[in-house]
């Protein structure tokens, strides 16, 4: 299994920027697709961006494109989740997620087992 915990979460005003960092324990490997989901009180959880540690290929759900880069520091076991140009919308409690295959259909959560605890994210006007 893998263990995932996140860090990063914060409040900021719009426009601002935060990084989230989830790092990685356990037995994972090239495979895996880790990916980043958010969830609002009260909506359903949808996919925010993955990436396949293996091949550093990267998926972005629409509104993340442009303003959000997914990355990974082998070294440190780690995936980054950068966010810029933060709106009052992206306020969610994020969580990221591992996965023993490939990052096709990636954003289906349902489809991820290990779960960190989450980071809130707080942005204001």
């Amino acid at each position: 299994q893998v263990q995932l915990a996140e860090s990063g979460g914060g409040s900021v005003r719009t426009g601002g920027s935060l990084r989230l960092s989830c790092a990685l324990s356990g037995n994972f490997n090239s495979r895996n697709c880790i990916a980043w989901f958010r969830q609002i009180p009260g909506k359903v959880r949808e996919g925010v961006a993955a990436i396949s540690p293996g091949a550093g290929t990267t998926y972005y759900a629409d509104f993340a494109k442009g303003r959000f880069t997914i990355s990974q520091n082998n070294a440190k076991n780690t995936v980054y989740l950068e966010m810029n140009n933060l709106r009052v919308e992206d306020t969610a409690m994020y969580s990221c997620a591992a996965r023993g295959r490939g990052c096709a259909n990636w954003w289906d959560f349902l489809d991820f087992l290990q779960w960190g605890q989450g980071t809130q994210v707080t942005v204001s006007s």
